[in-house]
């Protein structure tokens, strides 16, 4: 017999649901509570009430799920923070479930086979965003991971990326949406005429996360306490007074509707950004080097406006520096202030990581980066002798540079 006990907090609901699996019968029993504060006290009460209950024995659990967000910063934490305590009390592992796959399950369920638009309120006028299909043999499969957009973008960025999930999802029978996500002002405008809305007020639950955790359990999708961490798209709730001196004002947000959106790179902005690549680099990187570096989880964002895209970067997250392996702008958006975004997003997700700086390689011979590098406060460190090909089998040297982080 399974017992996975489901804690979800990443909205104003409160809720835990305890499932148990016995040969092919599956049970679930929920319960929640509706409030902007409380989360952390109401909790772990509401657990033991809820094992009271149906009569089980927190040493007869086989594993605790949780949502890890995206979705309110305090909210997430506390989930992550009882499941883990319990984990390790009990010597049990987790299941990590995202707020959004919570969301698009119970359209599944309504929708079966359906290509699958989530959407959770961020605040601030943007959105949390991720698309999926519901997949006869493998449940739901990722077309878009989450990503964090003004709610105003969300039905451009839908239109630019339809036709790359349908020839992924060939068999889907619809489009839909769900999630309160689309209740914001602006977020359905301009969306495609095929897209059918079902639950505009969805938010995950912890029955929902009972349920998408026992698939993982059963494929074995499970970590160890220890290893469990909440998921955040906005890293940071508020800038520096020195931020807000340079005009960066109060809390960060997503480019504003008309300019460009920085959002994760895929697999379907590879052709584009090759393209760049090729015309800008005089020893471009592959389109294997590109499919190796998302292979690998790098760290790779994309600029994008009206459906063309601007520029690209990618990164790899060291133990102690991110280390920024390609860095490009089409040549006709240069000198507009979309490497500065790019190498901004960069630097945020590398201080979410806790790591002391950024690192890269640049030519001795590419004057412009090398002014570009120190406007934005990089130093050389260091140099790699006959580290680029020049040409005629030539080499050229490689100055390092390291903008290190203020860790006051």
């Amino acid at each position: 017999m399974t017992h996975i006990l489901a804690l979800e907090t990443s909205t104003t609901t409160c809720s835990v649901a305890l499932l148990t699996e016995q040969g092919a019968s599956v049970a679930v029993v929920q319960r929640q509570l509706e409030g902007t504060a409380g989360h952390a006290a109401n909790l772990l009460p509401m657990v033991s009430a809820l094992l009271a209950e149906c009569g089980i024995e927190r040493g007869s659990l086989s594993a605790v799920a949780f949502g890890q967000g995206p979705g309110a910063f305090t909210g997430i934490r506390v989930a992550c923070g009882v499941a883990q305590g319990m984990g390790l009390a009990l010597q049990i592992p987790l299941i990590p479930i995202g707020a959004l796959p919570a969301v698009a399950s119970q359209a599944a369920e309504r929708l079966p086979q359906y290509l699958i638009l989530a959407a959770l309120d961020a605040r601030m006028d943007e959105a949390y965003f991720a698309a999926y299909v519901d997949d006869v043999s493998h449940g739901l499969v990722i077309l878009q991971p989450p990503v964090l957009l003004p709610a105003g973008q969300l039905s451009a960025f839908i239109e630019q990326r339809l036709p790359l999930w349908h020839s992924r999802a060939p068999d889907a029978r619809g489009v839909c949406y769900v999630g309160e996500g689309w209740s914001l002002a602006g977020a359905t405008v301009g969306l495609p005429l095929e897209c059918l809305a079902d639950d505009l007020l969805a938010r995950p639950t912890a029955q929902a996360v009972a349920a998408l955790a026992l698939r993982g359990w059963h494929a074995g999708q499970t970590v160890l306490p220890e290893h469990a961490a909440p998921v955040y798209l906005r890293d940071r709730v508020a800038f520096t007074v020195a931020e807000r001196a340079l005009g960066e004002g109060g809390n960060p947000r997503a480019l504003a509707p008309g300019q460009a959106a920085l959002v994760p790179m895929t697999a379907a902005d590879l052709p584009e950004a090759l393209e760049i690549e090729r015309a800008v680099q005089s020893f471009p990187w592959t389109l294997k080097n590109f499919e190796d570096a998302l292979a690998a989880g790098y760290e790779a964002w994309v600029l994008r406006h009206e459906g063309e895209l601007l520029g690209f970067c990618i990164a790899m997250q060291a133990p102690d520096v991110a280390h920024i392996l390609v860095i490009a702008v089409a040549r006709e958006h240069q000198r507009q202030g979309y490497a500065h975004q790019l190498l901004a997003q960069i630097t945020r997700s590398a201080q979410a990581q806790s790591a002391e700086g950024v690192l890269l390689e640049v030519r001795p011979s590419n004057h412009a980066a090398l002014a570009f590098y120190a406007r934005e406060g990089f130093n050389q460190i260091g140099m790699r002798r006959a580290y680029y090909p020049a040409g005629r089998g030539e080499r050229e040297d490689a100055y390092v540079l390291k903008k290190t982080f203020d860790q006051s």
